[in-house]
């Protein structure tokens, strides 16, 4: 079984292509475009590739092509994308306008240019709901939760893969079994043994921290968008419901204008002035520039502040793990947000920490009790097991 996985951006296009034959499970190929300006010429372009590289002889060895859908209007899990999903996506596209637009689009190129294949989408709400109900409500009337104001969360993909790898780690191969086979089971399986507690730090464009107990969501950072949660590279993260509506009195701003400023010239970028992407405003705060070290102390004390809420709420946690582009590759992010947390039992190791880059490693000095980890995103692995899982499943 063949499952090629899409990671469809606006301008870019990457996947990976696994092989699940004779119970293994094996990465053939990767590869990806950027700044992409036609999307069906791309996707002639990967299956070319996939050809040449002997990975496939024809599409028709595919047996899914699996996407990381965001969100879509009363649709989680792993589910076929047929044209009620599509239009579950559009009726959300206002909650995720820089990711449903571009997946809606590339789906539909797809489907177009290989009908035959089946197209399945795991989307990124899927792991937190199962989360408790209160992790997820907000304390507005019914008439708002009845359309969908609520805490849906995001990495779902990224986040269950940190569930399972950490609990391997970590020796519990009980926990990683459970988070394996979490959307088919939810919440129901039993926990032998002492609970296992993680905060998964996905930290990267968009960012994002989560709670895990026993393999399972309790609560993460982002809510029903995600432009909330921590400061992003270029959206706001958390913001007081009134600031918006004083924001427009007070500038004379429409409600568009008041949202492509939050979504796209806030965050990160807003506060340092500087850019968007944590590499050069770090450049910038090492040379004196104020305000993107401003930027850098606020993403900094967000992460801190979600990190603390669920270590409270789990009573501790056996494991800190970083991940995503930030999270693995920025050594002096890892360092400031464990910082002086000696009396939690938080401990990093200075030099294994700057020694560490985009690889799994453990950080944690020898006199903590908490265990660091930096463990590489691998979301496509996710989304390709739970398509597998999804076919197996027609099967029976």
């Amino acid at each position: 079984m063949k499952i090629l996985v899409a990671n469809i951006g606006s301008t870019s296009l990457k996947w990976r292509l696994f092989d699940f034959s004779d119970s293994a499970e094996r990465l053939l190929h990767r590869g990806g475009y950027e700044r992409v300006t036609d999307y069906s010429k791309a996707i002639e372009d990967c299956l070319a590739e996939l050809k040449q590289a002997n990975a496939i002889q024809s599409e028709n060895e595919l047996s899914a092509v699996g996407f990381k859908t965001v969100i879509a209007k009363n649709v989680t899990g792993c589910v076929r994308l047929d044209s009620g999903v599509l239009q579950a996506m559009t009726d959300y596209n206002g909650l995720a306008p820089a990711h449903n637009p571009p997946y809606i689009s590339g789906i539909r190129q797809f489907a177009q240019r290989m009908p035959g294949v089946p197209l399945l989408g795991l989307f990124e709400t899927a792991f937190h709901q199962f989360a408790p109900e209160a992790a997820q409500r907000y304390a507005v009337p019914e008439a708002w939760l009845n359309i969908g104001v609520r805490r849906w969360g995001f990495h779902g993909a990224s986040h269950k893969f940190i569930a399972e790898r950490s609990a391997e780690l970590l020796g519990r191969l009980d926990i990683a079994e459970r988070a394996r086979q979490l959307y088919v089971r939810g919440i129901a399986q039993p926990v032998s043994g002492a609970p296992l507690r993680v905060i998964s730090c996905h930290l990267g464009g968009s960012s994002s921290i989560t709670g895990i107990l026993n393999g399972a969501s309790i609560g993460t950072s982002m809510g029903m968008s995600p432009q909330s949660g921590l400061p992003q590279n270029n959206r706001v993260g958390d913001l007081d419901a009134e600031a918006l509506p004083y924001a427009m009195k007070s500038l004379g701003l429409s409600v568009q204008e008041a949202q492509a400023q939050l979504t796209r010239q806030s965050g990160l970028l807003g506060l340092s002035g500087v850019s968007n992407d944590i590499r050069d405003i770090t450049a910038a705060a090492d040379s004196g520039n104020p305000s993107a070290r401003m930027a850098l102390d606020v993403f900094v004390a967000s992460a801190r502040h979600w990190i603390g809420s669920y270590f409270l709420q789990m009573n501790g946690a056996d494991a800190i793990v970083f991940t995503a582009g930030s999270g693995e590759n920025r050594a002096e992010l890892r360092a400031a947000i464990c910082a002086n947390l000696e009396n939690l039992g938080i401990r990093i190791d200075a030099d294994k920490n700057t020694s560490t880059r985009a690889t799994e490693a453990d950080l944690s000095s020898p006199a903590s009790a908490v265990k660091i980890f930096v463990i590489p995103a691998n979301e496509e692995l996710v989304v390709a097991r739970e398509a597998k899982r999804y076919l197996d499943n027609l099967k029976n």
